[in-house]
This record gives structure tokens, sequence and C-alpha cells, in this order.
């Protein structure tokens, strides 16, 4: 396993985490298997949201995080709030701070390193969001901020309101949704590809020195299912398999490396509940792809240059 730090928090994490979106689904046991397959491969880095099944993924991961016997202090832990299933976004003062009290009740921890503000709440009120920010810290609740699935302007408008710096942005992608790549190489063109739908995130996270942590990495579309080893995709799993074979490694391996091959200060969220799995797809931290075949497996997954 590879690490690096998180925007420029001081945090060096694992550049592969766990994301737990689907533990609730899990026995005891299992859920414990899963950490523990984590934990195994590297990764010391965990994400979960309020809003997953009500908090109760993020109950099942604290438990299975004491189950397991993983000490707290050798771990990240990293939330998200604003979501009000199913009714609104809510960046209120209040609801941002009683969600994180909820958070830390069905983690068991007192506090998180980082919380996310999970998507953009244009009813956002910038001087009690600050307050829910400071409280927050004062408090020692949280360490570090970031926001999830937010363009560079709204990052900007965020900003400004806040003292604390917003170290990551989670957005989606991988070879599956390429959508911020496609923009980059198409500029100055009129082809679909060449629609901004994110604001140039890629290059303003550079520039500002945040992490981009990179959700739902092995899908496509939005939540439509995974591409690895799936029909739909036969020229671009023909491509994983042949550089996976290079690198005596796994397709799914190889999917993660070319996420982390970007300089882009990326960090993969894999999502997967299934303990080899979660193995072979931490292992793409250890390979590094030739710049050929970045942009080889680019193609194959159906993108061109202009």
């Amino acid at each position: 396993m590879k690490f690096a730090e998180l925007g420029t928090s001081g945090v060096v994490a694992s550049r592969v985490a766990l994301g737990v979106m689907r533990i609730h689904e899990k026995s005891a046991q299992e859920a414990v298997d899963i950490v523990n397959a984590a934990v195994n491969s590297g990764i010391n880095f965990f994400d979960t949201a309020d809003c997953y099944t009500d908090g109760e993924s993020s109950r099942v991961l604290g438990c299975a995080l004491k189950d397991a016997g993983i000490d707290r202090n050798s771990i990240y832990l990293q939330t998200k709030f604003g979501i009000v299933a199913g009714k609104r976004y809510d960046f209120s003062k209040q609801h941002l701070i009683d969600a994180l009290n909820y958070e830390l009740e069905n983690l068991g921890v007192d506090y998180v390193d980082f919380v996310l503000l999970h998507r953009p709440d244009t009813l956002v009120e910038l001087d009690g969001l600050a307050e829910a920010f400071n409280e927050l810290y004062n408090a020692g609740k949280v360490r570090h901020f970031g926001v999830s699935n937010v363009n560079p302007w709204q990052t900007e408008l965020l900003q400004s309101a806040v003292e604390q710096k917003l170290e990551v942005n989670q957005l989606q992608f991988g070879l599956g949704h390429t959508g911020m790549i496609e923009q980059e190489f198409h500029v100055n063109m009129r082809d679909d590809s060449s629609i901004d739908h994110d604001g140039g995130s890629i290059a303003y996270t550079r520039l500002k020195k945040m992490t981009i942590q990179a959700w739902s990495p092995y899908q496509y579309g939005f939540f439509e299912g995974v591409f690895i080893d799936n029909p739909k995709f036969p020229e671009l799993n023909a491509k994983l398999e042949e550089i996976a074979t290079k690198y005596h490694t796994t397709k799914n391996a190889i999917a993660t490396a070319w996420i982390l091959r970007h300089p882009a200060r990326m960090q993969v969220i894999l999502g997967s509940m299934n303990p080899e799995r979660i193995a072979q797809m931490a292992a793409g931290a250890d390979v590094t792809l030739e710049a050929q075949e970045w942009y080889d497996l680019y193609f194959a997954a159906g993108n061109d240059l202009p």
C-alpha cells in the first residue's frame, strides 16, 4: 500500500480507502471480515455518511472496528453530512451539529478525522455554516473538513465563509466515469465531450492542493453496475486483462492503478463488501502504470482524443 497526504491536512493516509455504504447488509462477523480484509491490505481510512441507511452503515462499521480489535489511533474515520434523505439538502448550523453528533454515536467514537459536506445546499447560510464548523472543530469533534460532489465555484463560496481549509472533494471518477478527463482534452471544441459539467474540477483541485476522493470507481454511469467482467465492455476488459497479466495482478488492481496514476492527488474510495475483491483492489496502489498504458485504458473505455 502507498500513502499520501490528504490535501494539506498533514494526514498521511492509504491511497485506497474503504467506503461502507453497503456494510449494513452484512452480519456482524461478515463486517469484521470486511474490516480485517481492508486493514490487512494496508487500508487505514474508512468512509461513511449519516444518510447511509439512516446511520446504520456507520453503526455496523463502528461495531466491526471494535470487534476486530482495531486501534482507533491506527485508522482515520471520515463521514459526510448535509443530506436529509428523500427530503432536502441541509447545511443549517443545527442540522450539521446534530448530524455529526449522531454519527459519533453511531461510530462509537468521540471525534472523526474528516467530515464532508455531502452535496451542495443552495439554501446554505454561510454564517451559520461557519459557526457549525467552528463549534465542531473547537469541541474536538472534527479535525478536518471537505466537500463532496461540489464544483470549484461552489467550493470557493464555501471556503470564503469557513476558517478551516477544505482539504478534499469526493467525486465520482474511474474508467466508467471519465467526464472530468474528457472535458480537459476537448477544450475549444463543440462536440459532446467538450461540455464542461464540473467547472474544471481536476485542474482546480490541483491548483488548490485538494485531494480528489474517487467514489464508485469501478462502476459505470450512476450506480448502473460494475464494468469489470461486464460483457457490455469487452474491449476495456480485454485491455485490463492484458495489463494485469504484465504486472502479475488482477483487473481490479489495474482499475485502481489507473486512477492513482493521475497526478491530481486522488484517493480511491472502494465500495466492495467482498474481502477477496477488497484485497485485489487495494493491490492496485502498488502498481504504477506507464503513461501509454493509462491512455490505452482510457481509449478502451470508449474515449478518444480530438
